[in-house]
């Protein structure tokens, strides 16, 4: 083991929290290094939206669901809201734009797309989601208790086994996850909660693409490739395929200036110890 890693993970016990735990992987999903109570459960906030959206590519694959069918308001797809283009407001079903030409951030949608995978399926969303994604990783830790735009509770043993797949798809045919994991209506303006507006603030289908984004949460070693989510209870899950590494940190502190200043650092620190 890379004996820099440890300490480098080991930076969360600086953060001003009370409970945090981080574990790195890599692309054969091996677990170079952990800290913290790995096994404690955390409430995810928005990190939940990775997982959901895998639940929806998953029935997209199965036929369930297509890309490209009506969903949310007129003119918006499933496509338009994974990737937050479908002009819904943050918390209710208001449009504020036409689809396709704003990125604005969504809960609502999120929670349109779990109405509509339910419609498509006859399965309650938590029930799909822990079939066709969280069963079959060994995702036994976690558990959906609200929205599928924010009600997940996790450990990083979980979110290791979500960050193997995200690297290495088993559930997912590699072209599908490319698709996710690439920018979807490039160009579009929005703004990142927390980080403010970003003349291009890039999505794919569930997953948040750094690109050039600056400031940023993840690190200024992070590649553009870099696509993740981070949560308002003080969570993120970052994937750098240049870097051949995911990592997650979960805390029981919400998101705010701490963490907007403390995970870059740790981010940059982290790629650092392992090479990347």
């Amino acid at each position: 083991m890379n004996a820099k890693i440890p300490a480098a993970l080991a930076a969360i016990d600086a953060w001003p929290v009370e409970n945090a735990a981080a574990v790195l992987v890599d692309t054969t999903g091996s677990v170079l290094g952990a800290h913290g109570d790995t096994a404690r459960p955390f409430p995810l906030a928005s990190v939940t939206k990775p997982l959901a959206a895998y639940a929806v590519l998953v029935a997209v694959e199965e036929g369930a669901l297509e890309l490209d069918q009506p969903a949310g308001p007129e003119g918006s797809t499933v496509r338009h809201l994974l990737a937050h283009a479908s002009g819904y407001d943050f918390a209710e079903r208001t449009v504020r734009s036409a689809p396709g030409t704003r990125r604005l951030y969504s809960n609502a949608g999120f929670e349109v797309l779990g109405e509509t995978l339910e419609s498509a399926t006859g399965f309650p969303f938590a029930q799909y989601l822990a079939e066709a994604v969280l069963e079959p990783l060994g995702m036994r830790a976690t558990t959906l208790e609200g929205t599928p735009a924010a009600g997940c509770v996790s450990t990083t043993e979980d979110l290791a086994r979500f960050a193997a797949e995200l690297q290495d798809p088993a559930l997912l045919a590699p072209q599908t996850l490319a698709e996710a994991t690439a920018v979807v209506f490039p160009g579009l303006a929005g703004v990142l909660p927390g980080f403010g507006r970003q003349a291009e603030n890039d999505w794919g289908l569930g997953f948040e693409i750094r690109a050039h984004k600056s400031p940023h949460w993840t690190g200024a070693a992070s590649s553009p490739a870099t696509f993740g989510h981070f949560g308002q209870s003080g969570t993120f899950l970052w994937v750098d395929p240049a870097a051949g590494l995911a990592c997650a940190a979960l805390t029981d502190r919400d998101f705010g200036p701490w963490a907007a200043a403390a995970w870059p650092a740790f981010t940059d620190g982290v790629l650092a110890a392992a090479g990347g």
